[in-house]
């Protein structure tokens, strides 16, 4: 096993234990989406791009899903990629139109489990189209009642910030996992399940 191998599945393994440390401690997503109320900022446009940029990063279950997407061996990765994007959005679009989907954590925290099952060929590669169509439903939560400039610099900095996460996933870390042995996908898989535990545990309770 090569370095590079070894140090993705180092650092694999810290974001796994760090989202279900995350999730178990109490720390909601939801908690942590709102940037601009943490670093009280007034909403305008340069607010609203910085806290799209923030938005997918500070959040630990959509950071976890996207980097994880290296794991599943997606090919025609850009053909992947656009659609992702598109169908993330998409899921905002649909968020900030008919709110409040009961249970909508939970269910983000639950996709962690269903890119686990899509990792061990126990579910088609196309599972993963709605599972980013609710993260990006759940991302448009936090902007609700915006007005349309800062609404609309929030989309551009949340589609650079995915988009950005995407092409890690997709291009760098892909390359390594495609390396990964059968038994070590078998528990990095393991390592989304609990983390999807944890996260829905977390959304139940809290």
């Amino acid at each position: 096993m090569t370095s590079f191998v070894r140090n993705f599945l180092a650092c694999s393994g810290l974001g796994l234990l760090v989202a279900g440390l995350s999730f178990s401690f109490g720390v909601a997503p939801a908690q942590a989406h709102h940037l601009i109320e943490l670093m009280g900022m007034p909403v305008n446009p340069l607010s609203g791009v910085l806290s799209g940029l923030a938005h997918p990063v500070i959040g630990p279950d959509h950071l976890l899903f996207l980097l994880a997407l290296a794991l599943v061996g997606l090919r025609s990765r850009r053909r992947w990629m656009l659609a992702l994007l598109c169908t993330g959005l998409a899921g905002s679009a649909l968020g900030l139109l008919l709110p409040g989907l009961p249970a909508a954590e939970m269910l983000v925290a639950l996709s962690l489990g269903l890119e686990a099952l899509v990792v061990l060929g126990w579910l088609p590669l196309i599972s993963i189209v709605p599972a980013m169509a609710l993260h990006g439903y759940v991302l448009s939560a936090s902007v609700l009642g915006w007005s349309t400039m800062p609404l609309a610099a929030y989309l551009l900095g949340l589609l650079i910030s995915q988009g950005l996460l995407l092409l890690v996933a997709l291009s760098l870390l892909q390359s390594l996992a495609d390396r990964i042995t059968p038994a070590t996908r078998r528990w990095l898989a393991l390592g989304l399940v609990a983390a999807s535990g944890a996260g829905a545990l977390s959304a139940l309770v809290g």
